[in-house]
């Protein structure tokens, strides 16, 4: 009863009792945009969890629900939000600059950002009303909840085949979703509801075929040197579109994949001819992936 006493009163404290004025705003940004940072440029971060804050929003979900829950108001949440992320998105690029071998060309990925930002002020408004532990504050946090479920999903991937990268993402979600669940809603149905709709529609994503649409030039098998008379014949073009992309001692095809499979495409360049077979699949961590061997 005792360590129930003491969770409750932690949430509280951090979902309602932080006097966050915009000093603390602003601090906030900044703290939130030189950690990032660190995650992002320190090479014994790459490819875990930490550098993960600067890719994708559980983090960022994460301060932003902190700002939210201890606003005073739907505009106060919606102004404080929108500020946050207005000055620490673009500080982490900045910060990136010197480190970057893309230099300022960085800013070029800020546009997604940007438009996020632009986001986060309708839906700070919005998401002002968890406070209210209701019906109403479950239907608000759903999407978050479903969002969190999803970027799990896509974490596990990586836990079960590359143990144990990205495993304290993994965790950081599930627990997200957790403590939202108990801070916010009161009445046990509304947490059971909480936690089996994010899951029962992650099943049911996983379920429904990926649609496939990308580009990659390849070369070829023992490297052919192709003529710009070379022409690509093949056999199902509902997986993928062939043809020649570069020609000479940098010979390559350009693939457009449709679908994910397996069909086989011919090169006829004068009197030479040659065979090949193409896979297109989807590998352990939901990465789409092409394999060409000569026939």
């Amino acid at each position: 009863m005792e360590e129930r006493r003491t969770l409750r009163g932690f949430t509280n404290k951090l979902y309602g009792g932080i006097n966050l004025t915009w000093l603390g705003v602003i601090l906030y940004a900044v703290g939130t945009a030189i950690l990032t940072t660190i995650f992002l440029v320190v090479p014994i971060f790459k490819n875990t969890s930490f550098m993960r804050m600067g890719e994708t929003l559980e983090a960022w979900i994460f301060f932003a629900v902190i700002i939210i829950a201890n606003a005073k108001s739907p505009l106060d949440s919606a102004l404080k939000t929108f500020v946050f992320f207005l000055i620490s998105q673009p500080l982490i690029y900045l910060l990136q600059v010197p480190f970057s071998w893309q230099g300022w060309g960085l800013f070029q990925y800020y546009k997604h950002w940007f438009i996020l930002t632009l986001c986060t002020f309708p839906a700070a408004y919005i998401g002002w009303y968890i406070r209210k532990k209701n019906w109403l504050s479950l239907l608000i946090l759903m999407p978050v909840l479903i969002l969190l479920a999803y970027i799990c999903e896509d974490g596990l991937k990586h836990v079960i085949h590359q143990f144990p990268n990205l495993l304290i993402m993994v965790v950081f979600c599930i627990l997200q979703v957790i403590l939202y669940l108990y801070a916010f809603t009161e009445k046990i149905s509304q947490k059971i509801i909480g936690a089996l709709v994010p899951i029962a529609i992650i099943a049911v994503m996983m379920l429904i075929p990926k649609n496939v649409d990308f580009s990659s030039n390849r070369f070829l098998p023992e490297d052919p040197v192709l003529t710009e008379n070379a022409v690509v014949t093949v056999d199902d073009t509902g997986i993928a579109d062939i043809s020649v992309s570069g020609t000479g001692e940098d010979s390559t095809v350009l693939i457009r994949a449709h679908a994910y499979g397996t069909t086989s495409f011919t090169i006829k360049d004068g009197d030479n001819e040659y065979q090949y077979s193409i896979s297109i699949y989807e590998d352990s961590l939901g990465v789409s992936q092409i394999e060409i061997t000569s026939r």
